[in-house]
């Protein structure tokens, strides 16, 4: 695979110089220069193919050209061991769970499979590779456990002190082994703004060899293009038009969605659907892309004021603003219309979800409420409930059962590192390291 930089002023590269080192020297993002497209059989058969299978047919498509598919095969049956349900919700709507891997969350699945794509390209190296990765709540928790004990990376995770849940941020900090967290005096757009801060200090960059675990990593957007195709497999039965409502933050899960599109699956519409950080549903409505500081919410993983892939949406939709407009549709919530409807779904179906689950939800209704056309609607839950516990006890008025990983980080130790947001002290904690 060929890859280019959003900002064009980078020499393409190969797949292992986009993984290995994360951002283009020129700070715009790495995208594929072609994107394959899947013949037809395989949407005919799809429904017969469980999640391994599906995940391999797509990584093989991608990635053929930088790995054996055997190799594939290793990657992909270690790092998805766990389920990818969908589970019927109320008529035509489902909600794919997206939290049955050890860290509860979504980004189990990019950084499980990034993980073990760096070691296989490292396979033959002595070199030493540092991840540095931002976090607004649940990936620093799977990308830390994802890359425990991986020989030859260092992993230094940064989320910002008092704005992610108690339960997130023990995971994150109890850790241990090659991980290393660091407590930002600040927001997640602070954290991120270090990260790329980093990897453009020509010292850090030639002293530590860094690389990103985040989104912003093409690694990890791949493997999030995998659960789109088992949404579509276990709905195509119904014969109508597929709606998938993405809760969205810094917009890698919407890019996973959007590369499965460019390949062939046939999804109707997206739903970008995000709490009051709007920036991209009013981008949808207006054509202005205008960041703006984070705002807190109880969503928290989702308060982002400058998503960092909005360029790939760009990119990946061939730059084409109708396109992007007539695919993507944008819908933006507060928090009490996020609690509402937590304790609603929770009476109705007795059904617990997270706030960013409910704030999918809520996009998706209000999709299916302005175009009264039948489709099937799937919403992307991206963490567990236990992981908001005090949040969402509190709403629906019934206690959140921590599941044995969550107990078990519980009853550890915090270790964190306090820094401030200024980057001259997080280079020099690094470089003294």
């Amino acid at each position: 695979m060929e890859l280019y930089s959003t900002k064009h002023l980078s020499p393409n590269v190969s797949l292992q110089e986009a993984v290995l080192t994360g951002l283009p020297p020129d700070n715009g993002l790495y995208v594929p220069s072609t994107i394959p497209e899947l013949p037809a059989t395989f949407f005919d058969h799809i429904q017969d193919m469980n999640f391994r299978e599906m995940a391999l047919t797509v990584g093989h498509a991608l990635l053929k050209d930088d790995i054996d598919k055997d190799s594939l095969a290793t990657i992909v049956d270690d790092a998805f061991n766990f389920d990818t349900p969908v589970v019927h919700l109320e008529d035509n709507i489902h909600v794919l769970e997206l939290f049955h891997g050890p860290t509860l969350a979504f980004k189990d699945y990019g950084a499980r499979f990034m993980s073990r794509l760096m070691r296989y390209f490292l396979r033959n190296s002595d070199q030493e590779i540092n991840i540095l990765v931002a976090t607004s709540g649940d990936t620093g928790g799977a990308v830390g456990y994802g890359f425990l004990g991986i020989e030859g990376i260092k992993v230094t995770i940064l989320y910002p002190k008092g704005k992610v849940s108690e339960v997130q941020e023990k995971q994150l900090t109890t850790i241990g082994g090659n991980i290393t967290t660091i407590e930002v005096d600040g927001n997640f757009d602070d954290c991120q703004s270090l990260v790329k801060a980093a990897f453009l200090d020509p010292v850090l960059s030639k002293t530590l060899h860094l690389t990103s675990a985040n989104s912003i990593n093409i690694a990890r957007l791949i493997p999030q293009s995998f659960y789109y195709y088992q949404a579509y497999a276990q709905l195509k039965s119904s014969g109508l038009p597929l709606v998938v409502s993405v809760p969205s933050g810094n917009f890698g899960n919407l890019c996973g969605g959007l590369l499965a599109y460019q390949m062939g699956l046939p999804v109707y519409q997206f739903i970008a659907s995000t709490n009051v950080n709007d920036v991209v549903p009013a981008y949808l409505k207006t054509g202005i892309f205008h960041p703006k500081p984070s705002v807190a919410t109880i969503s928290n993983a989702m308060d982002v004021g400058n998503p960092s892939n909005f360029p790939r949406i760009l990119a990946i939709m061939n730059e084409d603003e109708s396109l992007i407009k007539s695919k993507i549709s944008g819908f933006a919530f507060d928090d009490y219309t996020t609690k509402v409807k937590m304790q609603e779904i929770h009476e109705r179906f007795n059904y617990m979800m997270c706030p960013h689950t409910v704030v999918a939800y809520l996009g998706l209704k209000a999709w299916m409420e302005s175009h009264r056309m039948p489709v099937t609607g799937v919403l992307l839950s991206t963490a567990h409930p236990a992981k908001f516990t005090d949040i969402v006890s509190p709403v629906i008025g019934a206690e959140v059962t921590l599941p044995p990983p969550l107990a078990q980080a519980y009853r550890k130790e915090k270790i964190a590192v306090s820094l401030s947001n200024r980057m001259e002290d997080l280079k020099a904690f690094l470089l003294s390291g």
